[in-house]
């Protein structure tokens, strides 16, 4: 049985891409409508007439300093390490230089905005389908008779990998110091912190360890559906043999590259900071994230006639998945944020103390969606066989996840001067709608049922 990508569907992409692109080109707009530090005062008295947070800007100018967070903050923000910039260091009136410091600080974090907005929803759409790769790779090296029967759904969303990872590099380039500081070389010249990471943080490097990635996760996935195709029509079973060997093998390669992948992409936005967690907190969020769009997307083509061999027990390991990767990542959450706050260092608290005081709806709202609600929404073993159900769950826990990156980025780039508006919700429309795109542009290039895998009458006939 072959699925066939629908007008319609088409249609709702390339309108999603378009508002995306609608939404992102006026963010870029208005925040060039700032060009100067005249702007930004005028800008910042209005807030202050109207009670906004400007007020608490002018009576402490260098409130972005106290959090570290702010990309053209981080060289001041390493005075809490001994280090300042030459021209403070030398100036006669600080109160004034903090003063039109401040009002540079709030022009450069206006201008990271639409960039930021850009580089989460890239960041959101890829490791969605790099989660899926992974679960993928697990499911061959795991020989696991459950889910063969998802595994053509598996396929159309890592096709997104290659794409959607180029796009990020892109955004990186063209962003630069507007994501991150350390390719500011005025900022690297008076951070001595940064420049006791150059070896790792320098641009080639950076790019070249990017492709590295990219380059080994799409050759795992070309090959893994090659062999997969051409299990299809093959007499023996030496092509799902070899998949399993390059799954195991991509494994491997994975858990280090997703590690390194998650320090250079995610956490050198804040390159004064650091956390021994990290690398596994992304992957748990790429993971569930990952799982949950394989459910909805399976339950899409399901309620469209297709994929009659998925069942309701398919549906319902899906959904345990998603609840014990929520678990899972509500706990290595919990484990960073408790011990960074326990012991009160603070170059590390610092890092939450930025996210607490300015994104408090989106930091506590983004543990409610990760965690309470799955918990409470897909506890019950009867519920995650209700397709309803799993979708109402997987859409808040999607939403919460893509909340999760936004707290990652945002507060390094814009600081306090954060708001999901026109240029957020225009970059989650356009990559959404390249997402949709590209999925179910693959999926319409093979027939969904993986019919030469070993393991396919068994998972046909999946109940318990």
């Amino acid at each position: 049985m072959e699925y066939k990508f629908s007008n319609r569907l088409k249609i709702a992409s390339i309108v999603l891409i378009v508002i995306g692109l609608l939404g992102v080109g006026y963010g870029f707009w208005d925040s060039h409508n700032y060009k100067t530090v005249e702007d930004v005062e005028k800008l910042l008295a209005s807030e202050a007439h109207h009670g906004g947070h400007a007020a608490e800007g002018h009576g402490d100018a260098h409130a972005e300093e106290s959090h570290g967070e702010s990309h053209s903050d981080h060289a001041e923000a390493a005075e809490g390490h001994g280090e300042a910039h030459a021209d403070e260091a030398h100036s006669g009136d600080h109160a004034e230089e903090g003063h039109m410091s401040h009002e540079a600080h709030v022009l450069h974090q206006i201008h990271n905005r639409p960039y930021a907005a850009l580089y989460v929803a890239a960041f959101f759409f890829f490791m969605i389908a790099l989660g899926v790769l992974a679960f993928y790779a697990i499911q061959y090296a795991a020989q696991a008779g459950w889910s063969p029967v998802l595994f053509r759904v598996m396929e159309g969303i890592t096709y997104y990998v290659l794409p959607g990872g180029i796009l990020v590099l892109l955004i990186a380039y063209f962003g630069g110091s507007h994501l991150f500081i350390w390719m500011d070389q005025d900022v690297v010249a008076h951070d001595e912190i940064i420049q006791g990471k150059i070896g790792w943080l320098n641009k080639p490097w950076f790019f070249i360890r990017g492709i590295i990635f990219l380059g080994g996760w799409s050759l795992y996935r070309y090959f893994s559906r090659k062999f997969s195709l051409a299990q299809d029509n093959a007499e023996g079973n030496s092509n799902f043999k070899k998949n399993f060997r390059i799954s195991a093998a991509f494994l491997v390669f994975y858990i280090y590259t997703e590690s390194m992948m998650s320090w250079d992409w995610i956490m050198s936005v804040d390159p004064h900071w650091f956390s021994t967690l990290f690398g596994w907190y992304v992957f748990a969020s790429m993971f569930v994230s990952g799982i949950t769009v394989i459910a909805l997307i399976s339950i899409y083509l399901k309620s469209k006639g297709l994929l009659e061999f998925v069942n309701d027990s398919h549906l319902h390991d899906l959904a345990k998945f998603m609840f014990g990767i929520s678990i899972f990542w509500t706990y290595l959450w919990f484990s960073q944020f408790m011990l960074i706050w326990y012991s009160n260092i603070p170059e590390e608290v610092v890092y939450f103390v930025a996210r607490i005081e300015d994104y408090k709806i989106t930091f506590f709202g983004m543990v409610a969606m990760n965690f309470i609600f799955p918990l409470l929404l897909l506890m019950n073993s009867d519920y995650k066989r209700i397709p309803w159900f799993v979708v109402m769950a997987g859409i808040v826990i999607l939403c919460g996840h893509y909340l999760d990156v936004f707290n990652m980025i945002m507060p390094a780039t814009v600081s306090d001067r954060w708001f999901i508006g026109a240029p957020e919700l225009g970059a989650v429309c356009l990559f959404a709608g390249l997402f949709l795109l590209i999925v179910f542009y693959a999926l319409s290039k093979a027939p969904l049922l993986a019919k030469g895998n070993p393991f396919m009458k068994e998972s046909e006939h999946f109940h318990y």
